[in-house]
């Protein structure tokens, strides 16, 4: 781990800077800044600390430096000393309330922004309302002493994309901030944007790393595709491409011996259905009547592992982390709800530990399994999506061969497994890991930019 200093404020006006001696010792610095602020001081090494810097009240004011008391990552490229990252978390639906000023998103974001000591960040949340153009400055809200505060800070290091939904997401305003601040003031922009489900399994299918692992996924047209897909494996699930939580997906089934098809699907009110029909036709008069199907897709059913007569499918989070290297942040077993279509919490699933219901050996083969899956399409996401990606969520399923499918691939995962008492250090982890991103993203974009925008 990098070394951090504790950023001290002096109570004096000049534009003098104090350093370690290992900082500045054969080197020409003529700089400081913080963000997108930068200011020409005088750099002295410090009589004896070598774990601060101390600036001035003045630097500080130039700099629109929040005192936290944060030990902070230092750059130093071009003669200019970077302090940071400055970490900016960019969404929606802000409330005038004090206390909840992202409405009921606050508590996850009081999180999220907690993790600042231990990576060694300057983290705030602002939306577009908060930002001044003409100032080169936001007024960002830190989660600081326990309470919310209003700090007028630069423009961040790095921006982390928490918009909250699709609709905010397609918002035009929204859009020409995030393309501004990406293009106008090259600010790198870390997980933009939701999957869509049809696209993910398209340019994953060019990946010949990562075939395997993908049932095949085609997008709605006709009933005579889910016939042919029916004949060849029992069952499909019709999904929207761009769905979540579970909404919207149909499991169809066909009894080959009595040629009866079945369709369990959840009902208005969290309802979960299965219903009987004598054909196919039939079927999709009565569950999907005046209903376009244009945004749908078809996915192979697979008969996968169960628990207690239960379908069991995995969550398994990854993240960059300061080096910039994939790793697995959390794995976690959803076990469906009774008559339930999906393992989602909402509909009566459970979330359990993997060492909960595997025994010791069979535990430690699926987590190899699935952290070795989850790695791999980890990287060819990275490769094949646009963006820079910093953290996926996967639905993962093995069947009942051990052999492990993808369902789907989150980028801004839902964190409903962390409810789990014992997976809240890994709730930890994932929080620290991806602001431990904005570190790396930092450095790239200050010393070797070309890497970033290749």
């Amino acid at each position: 781990m990098r070394k951090r200093y504790l950023i001290e404020v002096a109570q004096n006006d000049q534009l003098i800077v104090f350093c370690p001696k290992s900082i500045i010792k054969g080197k020409k610095i003529k700089r400081i800044s913080f963000g997108s602020k930068s200011l020409a001081v005088d750099f002295y090494p410090h009589p004896d600390r070598n774990d601060r810097i101390v600036i001035s009240r003045e630097i500080q004011k130039a700099l629109q430096y929040p005192n936290l008391h944060i030990p902070l990552h230092i750059f130093l490229e071009n003669e200019i000393l970077t302090i940071g990252p400055l970490v900016g978390i960019f969404t929606s639906g802000f409330t005038q309330s004090g206390e909840q000023p992202i409405g009921e998103r606050t508590p996850f974001f009081s999180k999220l922004l907690s993790v600042n000591k231990p990576v060694g960040a300057h983290i705030f949340v602002f939306g577009e309302q908060h930002i001044d153009w003409d100032q080169g400055s936001i007024n960002g809200y830190f989660y600081h002493q326990n309470k919310w505060q209003l700090f007028e800070v630069p423009f961040p290091h790095v921006i982390y994309d928490r918009l909250p939904n699709r609709r905010s997401e397609s918002s035009p305003k929204l859009r020409k901030v995030k393309e501004r601040l990406q293009k106008d003031y090259l600010i790198p922009w870390y997980n933009p944007g939701f999957f869509n489900k049809l696209d993910v399994f398209e340019r994953l299918k060019q990946d010949p790393s990562v075939e395997r692992y993908l049932p095949k996924t085609l997008p709605f047209t006709s009933v005579s595709l889910i016939e042919t897909m029916l004949a060849k494996f029992g069952h499909v699930y019709i999904k929207p491409k761009n769905g979540s939580l579970g909404l919207g997906i149909h499991q169809i089934i066909v009894d080959k011996q009595t040629n009866e098809y079945y369709c369990r699907y959840q009902e208005i009110g969290d309802v979960n259905r299965l219903r009987k029909f004598h054909s196919l036709k039939r079927l999709f008069e009565f569950v999907f009547a005046e209903r376009s199907l244009d945004h749908m897709i078809v996915q192979q059913g697979i008969h996968l592992l169960r628990v207690d007569q239960r379908v069991v499918d995995f969550r398994v989070h990854t993240n960059k982390d300061e080096a910039g290297n994939w790793q697995v942040s959390a794995i976690a077993a959803k076990i469906a709800g009774l008559g339930s279509v999906t393992t989602h919490k909402r509909l009566g699933g459970d979330i359990k530990t993997m060492e909960e219901i595997f025994p010791q050996e069979k535990c430690a083969e699926y987590k190899d399994k699935l952290a070795a899956a989850a790695l791999l399409l980890s990287k060819a996401l990275d490769r094949n999506m646009e963006g820079i990606i910093g953290e996926i969520g996967f639905d993962l399923g093995i069947d009942k061969t051990g052999h492990v499918w993808l369902f789907e691939a989150n980028s801004k995962p839902g964190r409903s497994i962390f409810s789990h008492p014992e997976l809240q250090s890994f709730d930890l982890l994932t929080r620290k890991l991806s602001m431990a991103f904005a570190v790396f993203l930092t450095e790239k974009s200050l010393l070797h930019p070309e890497e970033l925008y290749k």
